[in-house]
């Protein structure tokens, strides 16, 4: 089966058994990516106790995704074998409404800490699915799940806010370059 889908690994082949289907690909059509960040260190993770890091987080226009690996230049490239988060994304839809109901208005939406700002899109309908944007193909592995930093960094009651909404976690299939196509949004 892994020679006809090239985005699925040995992992996903052996659980899916001989001779089995390909799992569905969610096909995201453009005008959904509004934002793109990287940042080469931990502000937050693995901090836990101590202060926040102060490493930059950079927006980006395009952005290198690895198979397997991660985005070029980001903290987690090459992190671990089959990391569950070599991606992840965030909804704008969501900032806005955190910004609205805590009254922040400065926030720029990288202050989460995630790689892809999206726009338009279900991303908890995108968990345990595979899903391709302009030509780079994903695995939702699992909800972004908010962490205690996020009442510091945002404001109090944001971690509260975004449970179950925190964006998603994922790992890249197939690589490629992805690309900023909605203007003016973040």
């Amino acid at each position: 089966m892994q020679g006809s889908f090239p985005f699925l690994t040995e992992t996903d082949a052996a659980a899916a058994g001989e001779g089995a289907a390909a799992p569905p690909l969610v096909e995201i059509p453009a005008g959904h990516i509004a934002a793109i960040y990287i940042s080469p260190g931990h502000n937050y993770f693995g901090r836990w106790g101590q202060m926040p890091g102060t490493s930059e987080i950079r927006q980006v226009t395009e952005v290198e995704c690895v198979a397997g690996a991660g985005l070029v230049g980001d903290r987690f490239f090459k992190y671990k074998p089959d990391y569950k988060g070599q991606i992840t994304f965030f909804a704008k839809e969501i900032h806005d409404e955190i910004c609205d109901s805590l009254g922040v208005s400065h926030l720029p939406p990288s202050i989460y800490r995630r790689n892809v700002i999206t726009l338009g899109l279900d991303l908890n309908a995108l968990i345990d699915k595979y899903f391709r944007i302009q030509g780079c193909i994903f695995r939702g592995t699992s909800e972004c799940k908010p962490c205690a930093w996020m009442d510091q960094a945002v404001a109090p009651g944001a971690e509260a806010f975004l449970k179950g909404r925190g964006g998603l976690r994922a790992t890249i299939r197939q690589g490629g370059i992805l690309r900023c196509d909605v203007k003016g949004t973040a």
